[in-house]
C-alpha cells in the first residue's frame, strides 16, 4: 500500500513516515504509571507490620497472604508493563525465594526516579545505562557490608530464617518453623561440598487439623492417606517395604467390554481364576518377606482389589495404595530402593528396610509415617499442620520462604543486616560516589540512591511511624558511620538491628537490586506498544 502525502498533511514527511515526537513519551509514561500502580498495590504488605491481602479467585476460593510473589501471581493484570513486574517478583522468588515484595517496591521507586529524570529531558538510554552502573556499584557495596558465615553456625541460619518469617501470618510460630527449615536443609546437603539445595528433596506435606505448633520434621516418609487394610496391621516394626507399580486386581482389557455369563459354572470359573491370579501375587509377596506394600496409583483399574486386601490382611501385610505417580521418585529416593514394575522382579533384594511403619491418628484423619529408614537417600519430610485451610496454606508458603532463605545462605555464605539498614547505607554511599563523577550520570546516580530509600520509608510507614522523621534519623545515623542502624519495628525506634537478630542473606538483597534495575531498564527502553494481528 503506498501512502499519499498531501500538502495539508504536515505530520508525514516525503517518505511517508510519521514524525510524531510525543508518542514515545506517552508510551513511556503509560508504562511507568502501570508498573508503579502494581508496586503501590503491594507496598503495604512490606515488612513485619505489613498488611495481608485477601485474594478471591473466580471460582470463589480465598487466599490470605502477604507474600509478594503469591499476591502478584493471583492478580489479573492486563497492561504489558505491569506484567513485567509480576514476572520480576516471580524471578526473585526463583532466584532467592524471599524479598519478593521488596523487589517490586524498589522497581516502582526506580521507575518514579526515572520519570523525573525523563521530565528533565535526559535521554532514556542514558538513564538506563547509569542505572545499570549504579546497580553493579550497589552490589559491590553490599558485598563489602556483609559478613561471611559458616553453615555450622546454626544460630545465624535460624536468625535469618526467623527474619523471613517475621512478616508472615505465622510470625508467632517463627521460633518453631525457623529451626525446622534450617534442620531440613542441613539434612539434605553436604555442607562442605554443596553450593545449592534441591528443594525437591524436602517434601512439605500439608495436613488439616491441629495448629501450626504441631508442625514437625520427619526423617522419613509421610503418606497423607491411611492404610488400605480392613483389619490388617496398623503398626509394623522392622518393616520390609516394597514399592510396586503393578496392580493386585484382576486384569482388564484395554477397551470397554461386557462378558455375559450364562450359567453358574462359568461364573464360578471366572471367580476361581480371579482368586488364583490374586493368590499367586500374594504368595510371591509373602515369599519375598515383604510386610509393607506401597502401591502406585493406577488409572485403568483398582490398584488393589477388595479380595487382594482380604488376603494381604491374612498374611499381615500393611498396604498404602494410590501413591501418586510424581511422588514415586521421592519415595524411592528416600527408601533407597527401586520401584518394582512386575511380579517377576518382586524379590527380597529389591525391598527397602525401615525400623517402623505406623498409622497415626490426628484429629479426624489418619496418615502413615515411615521412620528409621536404613539407607535413606538424603531427603526429609516436613508435616505442616493448621487449624484451617487459609492458615495451613500460608504456613506452607512461609515455610517455603524460610527454606529458600537457608538455600540462599548455602549458595552465598554471607549475611547482612535487615530492617532498611542496607538500603540506607547504599543510598548514602551511592550519593557520595555520585559526587565523584561528572555530567548527567551524576544526576542519575543520585536519583538511583534516593529511590532506594523507599524500603526504609515503607517499613516505617507500615509500622505506624513517621516515615520522613524516621528516614532522616536513619540517614543521620548512617552518615555517622553506624552501618547496622535500622528500623526496629517492635520498639518503633532506630536501633542497632543486629542486636535484634534481624539479618538476611546477602543474595536476597543483591538479587533484588539487580533484578529490579534490569526490569526498570527494560521498561525505559520501550518506546512503542504494537498489537499483533491474531
Amino acid at each position: 500500500m503506498t501512502q499519499q502525502t498531501g500538502a495539508g498533511d504536515g505530520r508525514r514527511t516525503q517518505t511517508g513516515a510519521y514524525k510524531d515526537k510525543s508518542k514515545p513519551a506517552d508510551i513511556r509514561s503509560s508504562n511507568i504509571n502501570a508498573a508503579k500502580a502494581v508496586a503501590d498495590a503491594i507496598r503495604t504488605s512490606l515488612g513485619p507490620r505489613g498488611m495481608d491481602k485477601m485474594i478471591q479467585t473466580g471460582n470463589g476460593e480465598v487466599t490470605i497472604t502477604n507474600d509478594g510473589a503469591t499476591i502478584l501471581k493471583q492478580i489479573s493484570v492486563t497492561h504489558p508493563a505491569a506484567k513485567m513486574l509480576v514476572e520480576l517478583s516471580k524471578a526473585q522468588d526463583i532466584e532467592a525465594g524471599d524479598g519478593t515484595t521488596s523487589v517490586v517496591v524498589v522497581a516502582g521507586s526506580l521507575l518514579e526516579a526515572a520519570e523525573k529524570l525523563l521530565q528533565r529531558g535526559i535521554h532514556p538510554t542514558i538513564i538506563s545505562d547509569a542505572f545499570q552502573h549504579a546497580a553493579s556499584k550497589a552490589v559491590e557495596i553490599l558485598a563489602e557490608m556483609s559478613r561471611p558465615i559458616e553453615l555450622s553456625d546454626k544460630e545465624s541460619l535460624v536468625k535469618s530464617a526467623s527474619t523471613a518469617l517475621n512478616s508472615k501470618v505465622v510470625s508467632q510460630q517463627s521460633s518453631l518453623l525457623a529451626p525446622i527449615a534450617v534442620e531440613a536443609v542441613l539434612k539434605v546437603i553436604d555442607p562442605l561440598k554443596d553450593k545449592n539445595v534441591d528443594l525437591k528433596d524436602i517434601r512439605v506435606i500439608k495436613k488439616l487439623g491441629g495448629t501450626v505448633e504441631d508442625t514437625e520434621l520427619v526423617e522419613g516418609l509421610v503418606f497423607t492417606q491411611k492404610s488400605a487394610n480392613v483389619n490388617g496391621p496398623r503398626r509394623v516394626e522392622k518393616a520390609k517395604i516394597g514399592v510396586i507399580q503393578f496392580c493386585i486386581s484382576p486384569p482388564k482389557t484395554d477397551m470397554d467390554h461386557n462378558v455375559i455369563v450364562s450359567d453358574y459354572a462359568a461364573m464360578d470359573r471366572v471367580l476361581k481364576e480371579e482368586r488364583a491370579y490374586i493368590l499367586n501375587i500374594v504368595k510371591q509377596v509373602k515369599k519375598a518377606g515383604c510386610n509393607v506394600l506401597l502401591v502406585q496409583k493406577s488409572i485403568l483399574r483398582d490398584a488393589v482389589s477388595d479380595l487382594a486386601i482380604h488376603f494381604l490382611d491374612k498374611i499381615k501385610v500393611m498396604v498404602v495404595k494410590d501413591v501418586e505417580r510424581e511422588d514415586i521418585e521421592f519415595v524411592t529416593k528416600t527408601l533407597g530402593c527401586r520401584p518394582i514394575a512386575s511380579l517377576d522382579h518382586f524379590l527380597p533384594e529389591h525391598l527397602a528396610t525401615a525400623e517402623l511403619v505406623e498409622e497415626v491418628q490426628t484429629g479426624n484423619s489418619k496418615f502413615v509415617k515411615v521412620t528409621g529408614i536404613q539407607n535413606s537417600g538424603g531427603t526429609v519430610t516436613v508435616l505442616v499442620r493448621g487449624s484451617n485451610k487459609l492458615v495451613l496454606e500460608e504456613a506452607d508458603r512461609s515455610l517455603h520462604d524460610a527454606l529458600c532463605v537457608v538455600r540462599c545462605l548455602v549458595k552465598q555464605r554471607a549475611l547482612i543486616a535487615g530492617g532498611g539498614a542496607p538500603e540506607t547505607e547504599l543510598a548514602l554511599k551511592l550519593a557520595q560516589y555520585a559526587q565523584t563523577i561528572t555530567g548527567v550520570d551524576a544526576y542519575c546516580f543520585r536519583a538511583f540512591a534516593n529511590a532506594l530509600e523507599v524500603i526504609p520509608s515503607t517499613l516505617a510507614e507500615n509500622a505506624g511511624l513517621n516515615p520522613i522523621a524516621t528516614v532522616t534519623e536513619l540517614r543521620n545515623r548512617h552518615a555517622h558511620g553506624d552501618i547496622t542502624a535500622g528500623i526496629n519495628v517492635r520498639k518503633g525506634a532506630i536501633t542497632n538491628i543486629l542486636e535484634e537478630n534481624v539479618v538476611q542473606p546477602l543474595l536476597v538483597s543483591t538479587s533484588a537490586i539487580t533484578l529490579a534495575s534490569e526490569t526498570v531498564r527494560s521498561i525505559l527502553k520501550i518506546d512503542d506498544i504494537v498489537n499483533t494481528m491474531q
